[in-house]
């Protein structure tokens, strides 16, 4: 019979999965409308599935605590050190938990190792975010407060029925901690598979999107803190095989075309979602002047976001790098590798490169990034006039849309020409203030984001006014793009694909753009070759072979991003999955829309045209990453 201490555990521990049980229910319930696509066998099996990542969770969560309990000590005040460790652990992870019902909604994934390497940016908001979400208070007082009354005691008449002593005793304890210390090991492993549990295993399911509701976020943040690097990939062994199925090629400059002597401006406005605007919707949106100046550019209506972080935007749009492992490259152990980037390839031509971003210096990484893409100058907070004892200071971000976008127009007055300028917006991220002075202008609409969304259309409006009175005005490109989704209503846009659908715009006051399929598939990634291709610039190898130029007329376009442990690759007549167990599947391509399950019986030439693209894609940039080998993939065999 096993020991009062042995079983004390099992008792505890069982209370543990009860916990994470309701955890699992309230991260469904709060994100429901996600995982609309599954029925209720499919959803009711993700819960089952997920009882195996609770277990290695907690396990890893309280080894100390394990530990301790196995200390055959019956005494109050050991018991009581033991019932703390027991409580301050799992606090931790039941908070974790319940962010997340609210966190997930905005990236669209469990949490990760990314609240250690954003700490700052997290300390400055810990008033904001708790004001906001205080809510979440209610329930973590409720399951702490079971955690408390529930927890198993050792009652005196267990203790007085030990029935075995001496050696006999401590010889039963020997081999019940030899018991749990294999069945911890193979509990935190998740079983005897070759393999330990890994976060990608949680997504082969039907639908794969069900694996964030098996997953739990004590798994992934513990996870996450032993970093180990994406495993490398050897779907090709010859460099040629590797690059002729990479499908891809830099543009090429024209022969005595004359590079116009335009400046480029990049608008990446926060949260700035396709699902939000007009144009895409019907009419029925939020942004009345950007769906105004959509009908005088080029507005492109495939288009998709590489990530669904602020933090993995900017790689993509100045580098042509898109979000293809789970951590961000900004934070991650590859961000010193070689990587060129526009604001390099911008300024051996002789242009003034800046990035501007409104919030505090350093934050998300994005001074030092800019600073490995070969930007110039990076105007954060601080540079910002009276910084944060502005008034235009919106109390816990950065400055609010409006000023600080009249206060780019200004700066860009100020640059010497040609110039090559980034904004990133950010009163659109959450929890998506306004201004006093218009709250009553910019009501709220069906999510808190709509309002947002309004006052920062508007933004865009009076910085249009006020730079179309500069002289540098009719001589720029603009580039206006959103760096992620956010919040969503509309159920159409509720699926894989509908989660990284954004806008892409190009606008010129003074001069008619090249000729462009406004359908082709588009993607941040796109945005460094298609600058070069615009100006007339050569890349000389400092490309990404990731992206094309939107003027590419030899492509119809495409998009890359990872969801849910899978690589997805969108082509304007199929969407290609890359699974977490190497499968591929093939489904019909539909703006923002991707059918809950694949072909049954998909064109056996494309399966494998795109199935190789997408590989291909996905080995050159992992290895390119761990080799830092990615503008220089010689020799035969592609490590």
């Amino acid at each position: 019979m096993p020991s009062f201490f042995l079983q004390l555990l099992l008792r505890r521990f069982a209370l543990l999965l009860l916990i994470y049980m309701l955890l699992r229910l309230g991260f469904y319930w709060a994100n429901h409308a996600v995982f609309q696509e599954a029925n209720t066998a499919q959803v009711l099996h993700a819960f089952w599935h997920g009882i195996r990542f609770d277990i290695a969770a907690l396990l890893l969560l309280n080894l100390p605590f394990v530990l301790l309990s196995l200390v055959p000590r019956v005494g109050a005040g050991w018991q009581g050190l033991v019932r703390g460790v027991y409580l301050t652990l799992n606090a931790t992870g039941i908070a974790l938990n319940l962010i997340d019902t609210q966190y997930f909604k905005f990236i669209g994934r469990r949490t990760s190792n990314e609240l250690l390497t954003i700490t700052g940016d997290i300390q400055r908001q810990a008033g904001q975010l708790a004001g906001h979400y205080w809510f979440l208070l209610i329930p973590f007082v409720l399951l702490f407060g079971l955690l408390w009354y529930a927890y198993p005691l050792p009652s005196t008449e267990a203790v007085a029925a030990r029935p075995l002593q001496g050696r006999r005793r401590w010889l039963q304890l020997g081999l019940e901690l030899l018991l749990v210390a294999g069945l911890t090991v193979l509990g935190i492993r998740g079983g005897l598979q070759l393999k330990p549990l890994r976060t990608g295993h949680a997504f082969v399911q039907t639908p794969p999107l069900l694996g964030h509701v098996t997953l739990n976020s004590t798994f992934t943040f513990l996870k996450s803190l032993g970093y180990q690097p994406p495993e490398r990939r050897s779907y090709f062994s010859s460099a040629p095989a590797l690059r002729q199925a990479l499908a891809a090629h830099e543009p090429t400059t024209r022969p005595g075309a004359t590079r116009p002597p335009d400046n480029v401006v990049i608008l990446l406005v926060e949260s700035f979602a396709s699902e939000y605007n007009g144009i895409e919707n019907g009419g029925q949106g939020y942004t009345p002047f950007f769906d105004s100046l959509a009908t005088q550019g080029l507005f492109f209506r495939n288009h998709y976001a590489n990530g669904r972080r602020s933090i993995e935007a900017l790689p993509a749009v100045l580098a042509g790098l898109p979000a293809l492992m789970e951590s961000p490259f900004i934070t991650s152990n590859f961000q010193t590798d070689e990587l060129h980037g526009l604001g390099e390839i911008l300024g051996r031509q002789g242009y003034a490169t800046s990035v501007f971003h409104g919030a505090q210096n350093g934050t998300m990484g994005f001074n030092t990034f800019a600073g490995i893409t070969g930007i110039q100058q990076y105007y954060g907070l601080q540079e910002y006039p009276g910084g944060a004892q502005s008034p235009d200071y919106d109390g816990h971000w950065g400055i609010f849309d409006e000023p600080y976008l009249q206060y780019f127009a200004r700066q860009l007055g100020q640059q010497r020409q040609p110039f090559f300028s980034t904004v990133f917006t950010l009163t659109s991220h959450e929890p998506f203030p306004v201004p006093p002075q218009y709250k009553t202008r910019f009501a709220p609409g069906q999510l808190p984001i709509h309002a947002s969304i309004r006052y920062t259309d508007f933004a865009l409006r009076e910085f249009f006014r006020t730079a179309a009175r500069q002289p540098w005005y009719r001589n720029t490109l603009f580039i206006l793009l959103a760096d992620h989704t956010s919040q969503t209503l509309r159920p159409d846009y509720q699926n894989t694909l509908g989660s990284y659908k954004t806008p892409l715009l190009l606008f010129h006051p003074g001069r008619k753009l090249p000729a462009a399929n406004p359908q082709r598939i588009t993607q941040q990634a796109d945005l460094p070759a298609t600058v070069l291709d615009y100006l007339n610039v050569p890349a000389q190898g400092r490309l990404l072979p990731f992206g094309y130029s939107v003027f590419d007329s030899t492509t119809t376009g495409r998009a890359l991003f990872l969801s849910g442990g899978s690589y997805f690759l969108v082509h304007s007549d199929f969407v290609t999955e890359l699974t977490v167990d190497n499968k591929v599947r093939l489904y019909p391509y539909q703006t923002h829309q991707l059918p809950t399950t694949p072909l049954a019986a998909p064109n056996p030439q494309k399966l494998l045209q795109y199935g190789n693209e997408l590989k291909a894609c996905v080995q050159f940039f992992l290895n390119g990453l761990a080799d830092n080998t990615l503008y220089r993939q010689t020799g035969e065999i592609v490590k």
